[in-house]
């Protein structure tokens, strides 16, 4: 399986997103994954890109040509796939990748994040999403999706479709056997809506 992980180009402030990150990396290589990153050597990335390197697989960074002049590229991947923009990195991760994993980060990680969510909304892709969410990071953001729910902006199902887990070995337990909620096209329903409040 080709998994995409998206994280941070930051440590973050407690050693224990650095060891979520190894463990991570260590399920994924246990299960013979191929890792899609952001393709930096900076942060949460280098931590998860090392582990997998450092037992055998294969890792595919993809990255700008701005972010690469930085020289903050990973020199010992597999491979390095050199984008012209933003757009086509993350079109690019979505495009090759089996299935994706949120490790906690900041805007870049929650941009890639929601592209995918909303790709799957939209059913132009059909691919499973997961979120690890290490010490409880994400608890915000899934708080929102909810009150979101409850207030009628977001289904349900799309909800639903969203795998959550401070364990690694169940978010890939989920995401191998992940199978998309069947959701009444949820446009049409939006038509109804509108209509009855015209």
């Amino acid at each position: 399986m080709k998994v995409c992980v998206f994280c941070g180009s930051s440590m973050g402030n407690d050693v224990r997103y650095q060891d979520a990150a190894v463990r991570l990396g260590e399920v994924l290589a246990e299960n013979d994954c191929t890792l899609y990153y952001g393709g930096g050597n900076v942060g949460l990335m280098k931590v998860i890109a090392d582990k997998m390197l450092e037992e055998g697989k294969e890792v595919v960074g993809v990255m700008p040509n701005l972010i690469l002049d930085m020289e903050i590229g990973h020199d010992g991947v597999t491979k390095m796939i050199e984008t012209d923009s933003m757009s086509e990195r993350k079109n690019l991760l979505i495009d090759e990748s089996d299935a994706f994993i949120a490790m906690p980060g900041g805007f870049g990680t929650l941009d890639e994040l929601f592209e995918i969510i909303v790709l799957n909304q939209l059913q132009i892709t059909d691919k499973p999403v997961a979120l690890y969410n290490v010490m409880n990071y994400y608890d915000g953001i899934i708080q929102f999706i909810d009150h979101a729910v409850s207030q009628g902006f977001i289904r349900k199902g799309h909800r639903d479709n969203i795998i959550i887990s401070d364990d690694p070995e169940v978010l890939f337990r989920e995401l191998s056997k992940h199978k998309s909620v069947d959701i009444k096209q949820w446009i049409e329903d939006i038509k109804e809506e509108s209509m009855g409040n015209s």
